[in-house]
């Protein structure tokens, strides 16, 4: 077994990456959303660490609970799908961990919206695990073709208080 590394400690190569996607970051704005979640044993494979799947999955619950906290974003009309899903892996996540997912509107279309994410440590914020991008789009399922995107969210991208 290989010898763990703090949280703190930083990744040799992970300056670099941290500090574009900082400056990322803050040209996109202030977050829609901050999503705390433990790391769960059970989110770990054979190296000891968080296996690269369970990303995805903290991303889709930090969504979830964005979601939650917008109204009328959904419909029989209009659901919204995950179209296209791009994360760089920069650290390794290790159990015991606390975490937090930073969601931000990258981009507004017609019908789809761009949300950055990025997984840090909640103990220490400039320890980047992941960052990257979704796109998610708003279909009528009936149909499949693309609805516009609900006025919810364009008002929560905004960061509108009547969303």
């Amino acid at each position: 077994m290989s010898p763990r590394k703090s949280a703190s400690e930083p990744a040799a190569n992970a300056a670099p990456a941290r500090e574009a996607t900082e400056a990322a970051s803050t040209e996109i704005g202030a977050p829609l959303f901050v999503a705390s979640l433990g790391v769960r044993w059970r989110d770990l494979d054979a190296f000891n660490h968080v296996n690269n799947s369970n990303f995805l999955t903290y991303l889709e619950e930090a969504r979830l609970q964005w979601l939650q906290n917008v109204r009328d974003w959904y419909s029989e009309d209009a659901m919204p799908v995950l179209a296209a899903s791009q994360l760089q892996y920069r650290r390794p996540i290790e159990w015991p961990a606390s975490l937090l997912i930073e969601l931000r509107c990258a981009r507004l279309g017609t019908s789809s919206m761009t949300i950055a994410h990025r997984i840090v440590d909640a103990a220490h914020p400039d320890c980047l695990y992941s960052d990257g991008h979704v796109v998610m789009v708003w279909m009528n399922p009936a149909t499949g073709k693309p609805v516009p995107l609900p006025a919810a969210i364009r008002a929560a991208a905004a960061g509108r208080a009547d969303s």
